[in-house]
């Protein structure tokens, strides 16, 4: 931490003597604030994280279009690892203030932004999210570094194939793919959606199904959600369409923590984070058991 502070403080970006001050709650990155000139900088460091997906010139790319559609900070400044934005003074949301109904139409049509808007801005190849493929490539990466949770893999390895074949044929558009409530920022005017570090194209049933399990929502929100998204009455195929990929949502998030647990160095508590997304993840796949069924 000490390195990465002189780092920062050694960039030529600033007009004179910065102090950066370490900012919590990040799970991928490191964050900090830095006041300079009378402005105040938020300052993300993170290399490229291939286990993850995490590429940082597509990273860049996307902050960058998504401040030209007015969802999120400027980019000041960039170079390798570290990233420079404009600070926004508010407060992170958290899942309660998220399935709050005003806040659910604000935060929906951020996502409608993002997924249709930021590509119109986005500049350089970009990356693919197909959450199906992560979860495959998660699997492998597990059982190459010996995670205590293999016996489990082959069970939601099978669960993933048929999670696959349910969600069917699919839209594509510009997903954040992390939607996560403290990605969003209230500055007591607006929300910001932030972090774009697993940006990529997608199925937008991949954001509106994470919207969800990340934060939450009850079935009548979530039909509502859909309705309100794609402008037309939520039918029996597309209710497992959604239920399938927001299955596979939490399966991600799951392994994503397990992969988590084995190669990150951040002081977060990912076993646990483990364990609460598996949670979450068996619950949502009863749901989607129950609409296959009928």
């Amino acid at each position: 931490m000490i390195d990465t502070i002189d780092r920062i403080k050694q960039m030529d970006l600033w007009c004179g003597p910065v102090e950066p001050l370490c900012v919590s709650g990040g799970i991928t990155n490191s964050n900090f604030a830095v006041q300079d000139g009378g402005k105040r900088y938020f300052v993300r460091v993170g290399e490229d994280i291939p286990v993850h997906g995490v590429m940082r010139f597509n990273e860049v790319a996307a902050s960058r279009a998504a401040h030209a559609a007015g969802l999120s900070p400027r980019v000041v400044h960039h170079e390798a690892d570290i990233m420079v934005l404009d600070f926004i003074m508010g407060k992170t949301l958290d899942e309660h203030a998220v399935r709050e109904p005003g806040n659910l139409s604000r935060i929906l049509s951020l996502v409608k932004s993002c997924h249709h808007d930021v590509p119109l801005y986005y500049r350089g190849p970009a990356l693919m999210f197909w959450v199906f493929q992560v979860v495959r490539n998660y699997a492998a990466v597990l059982r190459e570094a010996g995670s205590r949770m293999i016996p489990m893999l082959p069970e939601l390895e099978q669960q993933a194939s048929l999670l696959e074949q349910a969600t069917g044929q699919v839209d594509i558009v510009f997903g954040h793919n992390d939607l996560l409530p403290a990605n969003f920022i209230d500055d007591g005017e607006r929300l910001w959606l932030i972090d774009y570090d697993y940006a990529g194209f997608n199925s937008p049933l991949f954001d509106l199904g994470g919207l969800a399990s990340n934060n939450g929502l009850d079935d009548v929100q979530e039909k509502w959600m859909l309705e309100e998204y794609y402008g037309q009455p939520v039918t029996e195929s597309s209710w497992l369409s959604y239920q399938s990929m927001k299955c596979a949502s939490l399966l991600r998030e799951s392994m994503w923590s397990m992969v988590s647990e084995l190669y990150s160095d951040l002081d977060f508590d990912y076993r646990a984070y483990t364990e609460e997304n598996l949670a979450r993840y068996e619950r949502a796949v009863k749901m989607f058991e129950e609409a296959r069924t009928g």
